[in-house]
């Protein structure tokens, strides 16, 4: 029990953090440089491979689609686009609650726990030799994975301040459209193997990633620490200073009960409006993302290329994506533009969209996949922080978190349709059309919730004027006159 209640700041830290100020302008300088390179040394390369492994073993149906399971197993279309939803259903219904206990059970067990099991599912989708054995594999790989990403959202959230959050995000994130390169890269060199063992190249697809995400899994139960609290890398003072900057920040509260669960906090996140415009945003981008994710292989493929040509230029939008993504992010934490970047990207996917919709020409169409790719690889991370850093106390963060995912992840059923069944192939109409009109609303509601958020900080500006925070009540949370909003 003190093991899996660790990531709870005891209240000897609690005391020691507010006496940092009393420290030299030199000792902050040096922890200020010091402590959050050690924690992207041992934090964050585990966070990135986590979620690298997460998108390569959810996405990876793409690539062993066009190696010809489809084929080898039967399926048609629709079967193929069921099998994509049973992820997805599961998925969904875990992100809540995983994310409500999150803190109480220990990241340290719970995130490789999940890494784990989920690397001995997807090992098993390469030994299905019948469409229903695919669809209970794919059914608990959403299970398992379900909690992961707003788990690590909120994991990062324990660690770094607001202002530094986006580009460790971003960098995890940007491991997904990473992954997208990879996966048609490697999946290109693991067909070449087929009939190895009696199985087909598919197959091994998802056997050779899978038993590398188990055994990655067992390894990050020795090194995953639960937070700066107890993490062993920290000598005593960069420990208390961490915890006195997430303090100082808001991103953690100034004692245990406050961070306490609480379904009152749970409720006050349903009425934050911040959250509910960013909703239908969340959802747009899932739609669009997750769309690329599972069938951009097979777009590619559509346009003209073929076999191991078609896995290997479905890699370079996804590569590009990355960069985009990892630069952007810095210049977002810098001027803390979260807003401004969102709607930059909502626009680079309404023009790609656009692009792939009024033209035949199969250069302009595998042109306009840099675009959208990278709009939805890269909008993600700056509309999640957004979410994460206007959301506090902690259960209030993970409620808002849990409903981002919530929200992207149903946009990915309503992805498996669009491009799965309702919208043959290769111009795929209808799916481009829905996905012109969903980055317009994108853009319409990101300017919203910009104005919004601007608005508050304005309205909170007049009241500080008015009062000191001993005059506020306790609890408020973002809802205070000294939380200011990111935008």
């Amino acid at each position: 029990m003190e093991e899996t209640l660790s990531s709870t700041p005891s209240s000897d830290t609690m005391k020691n953090v507010d006496h940092f100020e009393e420290l030299s302008d030199a000792d902050k300088a040096y922890l200020e440089k010091t402590v959050w390179r050690k924690l992207d040394r041992w934090v964050l390369p585990i966070c990135t491979m986590f979620y690298l492994l997460s998108f390569l073993d959810r996405s990876n149906i793409g690539n062993a689609r066009v190696a010809g399971m489809q084929t080898s197993l039967k399926m048609t279309n629709y079967q193929y686009s069921i099998a994509l939803t049973m992820t997805y259903v599961p998925y969904i219904a875990a992100e809540f609650p995983s994310n409500l206990l999150l803190k109480y059970v220990g990241p340290r067990w719970m995130l490789p726990t999940m890494v784990t099991v989920w690397g001995l599912v997807a090992t098993m989708q390469g030994v299905v030799k019948t469409y229903s054995g695919l669809l209970a594999c794919r059914f608990f790989l959403g299970l398992m994975e379900g909690g992961l990403f707003p788990g690590l959202v909120l994991y990062m959230s324990f660690f770094y301040p607001r202002e530094r959050l986006q580009i460790r995000v971003a960098t995890f994130f940007a491991s997904a459209s990473l992954s997208g390169a990879f996966s048609g890269l490697l999946a290109a060199a693991i067909i070449e193997i087929n009939g190895r063992g009696g199985r087909p190249g598919w197959a091994w697809i998802f056997i050779i990633e899978g038993i590398f995400t188990f055994l990655f899994g067992l390894t990050a139960f020795l090194v995953l620490p639960n937070s700066p609290s107890d993490a062993r890398f920290f000598s005593t003072k960069e420990r208390n200073y961490v915890m006195a900057k997430l303090k100082a920040d808001g991103a953690i509260a100034d004692d245990e009960k406050s961070d306490g669960f609480s379904w009152t906090e749970v409720l006050r996140c349903f009425q934050s409006i911040h959250v509910w415009l960013l909703a239908p945003v969340l959802f747009f981008l899932g739609t669009t993302l997750y769309g690329l994710a599972y069938f951009e292989p097979t777009i590619v493929a559509g346009l003209g290329y073929t076999g191991t040509k078609a896995q290997l230029m479905s890699a370079p939008p996804f590569a590009v994506a990355f960069v985009v993504s990892i630069i952007t992010a810095i210049i977002s934490d810098r001027y803390k533009c979260r807003g401004f970047m969102l709607i930059f990207f909502s626009v680079c996917n309404l023009i790609g969209f656009i692009m792939f919709y009024a033209s035949k020409s199969k250069h302009v169409r595998y042109g306009s996949l840099f675009l959208t790719i990278s709009g939805s690889y890269c909008g993600a991370p700056p509309v999640i922080t957004w979410v994460a850093n206007n959301s506090t106390p902690h259960v209030r963060r993970a409620t808002s978190v849990a409903i981002a995912f919530i929200m992207t992840n149903a946009g990915g059923i309503l992805a498996t349709w669009l491009l799965g069944t309702l919208s043959p192939q290769p111009n795929y109409t209808k799916a481009t059309i829905t996905f012109i009109i969903m980055s317009v609303g994108m853009v319409v509601l990101s300017i919203a919730t910009l104005a919004y958020l601007w608005y508050q900080n304005r309205l909170k500006s007049h009241r500080r004027q008015c009062g000191t925070p001993e005059d506020e009540p306790k609890g408020l949370g973002d809802k205070s006159a000294w939380f200011i909003y990111n935008l």
